[in-house]
């Protein structure tokens, strides 16, 4: 209870000193790239369980939609209701993992709330400690990045800015601007638009994404000794005319894994790249053809393992050591997102308002079986 109410008074200070100004998006700011972001709903994996965000409620135009984290700890298949007390959560949660059994949570700003609250938990959300970022997370699902040592954390906000930590998030400082990565020797190749992603490298470096406006170029960008690098893959000549859109950068357990949305309409495809070393070698999976669907939402298992979800219903999933996307028997309506199974193979989060259901696709199996149902104690009205 003493950490539920240290939680919830740093938090309402916060947000008296810091209300006032909403969380438009600016120029360079990773709320309307050339290839939609996907949704906020994701999925990630840590040695100690796995975590997902799923939005419930009802209507967003009236604050009754809420973001929820849902843990499951690797010692049972149950998941179970763990977003952090004492803050409005309608605008959105981000998710990163420093690793071992961290997790970082952030709250993306809404209504009169411009900064982003912070919560840090190493025992599955039973417990949570805060803190405040002063500024507004982007909107994007990979708007904040843990260093796999040392606690420093990197955001990703509204305006393009980017800020980096000190271990603990106790200070931040701005590592760079949209205008000043932009003026960088290495953007030239890229000419980046929106930026779309922050991560740290498997040795701490940090990394953001952008979608370039420069064709045949993606934009992964590295910060070292003072200076940005490109870091991203070489694309075939088959891409020399196509735009591409970093939809996704994060590191899981040593990898580095980028989604990358490559030419518009009909012959939009999507591509997977792995990277072990900072970005300075990558593997490429094989194109995946969208025939005009679109991402609704992106997930991430162990070393690169991915899933994303599609309209109509689909979806697939790509491992680094194949190389090659697999599509997943029909989605269960209402799927928000996918997360890796305990024993093998998926699960699909589906909601239906104050509701989460849970879909267990087993590995040789062809359906979905639904195996467990979460009731979400949601108070509607309460964020008018």
């Amino acid at each position: 209870m003493r950490h539920r109410t240290r939680l919830v008074s740093v938090l309402l200070t916060a947000a008296v000193v810091t209300c006032g100004c909403g969380s438009a998006a600016h120029p360079g700011s990773a709320s309307a790239g050339s290839a939609q972001p996907p949704s906020l709903a994701t999925s990630l994996v840590t040695p100690t369980g796995a975590w997902a965000i799923a939005v419930l409620g009802g209507s967003a135009a009236s604050h009754n939609n809420f973001w929820q984290l849902f843990a499951r700890p690797a010692t049972t298949s149950t998941w179970h209701l763990a977003t952090p007390p004492g803050v409005a959560s309608n605008g959105g949660l981000v998710l990163t993992s420093p690793g071992g059994g961290s997790v970082v949570a952030g709250f993306r700003p809404s209504q009169d709330l411009a900064s982003s609250p912070l919560a840090t938990t190493h025992d599955n959300g039973a417990t949570w400690t805060p803190a405040i970022l002063d500024a507004g997370l982007a909107d994007v699902p990979d708007a904040l990045a843990a260093a796999p040592s040392g606690g420093r954390l990197l955001a990703l906000l509204t305006n393009g800015t980017i800020k980096l930590s000190t271990p603990g998030a106790t200070g931040w400082a701005t590592l760079a601007t949209h205008r000043t990565l932009a003026a960088s020797t290495a953007a030239s190749r890229c000419r980046p638009g929106n930026l779309t992603a922050a991560a740290f490298s498997p040795s701490g470096t940090p990394l953001l994404a952008a979608d370039c406006t420069r064709p045949g170029a993606a934009g992964i960008f590295a910060y070292d000794h003072q200076t940005w690098g490109l870091a991203a893959p070489a694309l075939p000549a088959s891409y020399d005319r196509q735009n591409v859109t970093v939809l996704r950068l994060t590191t899981t357990t040593g990898t580095t894994t980028a989604l990358l949305a490559a030419g518009t309409g009909s012959a939009a495809h999507l591509l997977a790249a792995w990277s072990t070393d900072n970005g300075a070698h990558w593997s490429l999976s094989q194109p995946l053809p969208l025939r005009g669907a679109k991402v609704t939402s992106t997930s991430f298992g162990p070393s690169g393992v991915a899933a994303i979800t599609l309209t109509g219903h689909h979806a697939q999933t790509i491992n680094p050591a194949v190389r090659s996307w697999r599509p997943l028997p029909a989605l269960p309506p209402a799927t928000a997102t996918l997360a890796p199974a305990a024993k093998g193979g998926w699960e699909a989060l589906t909601v239906h308002r104050t509701k989460l259901t849970i879909w267990q696709l087993a590995p040789a199996a062809r359906t979905w079986a639904a195996t467990q149902v979460i009731t979400v104690p949601v108070q509607f009205g309460s964020s008018g």
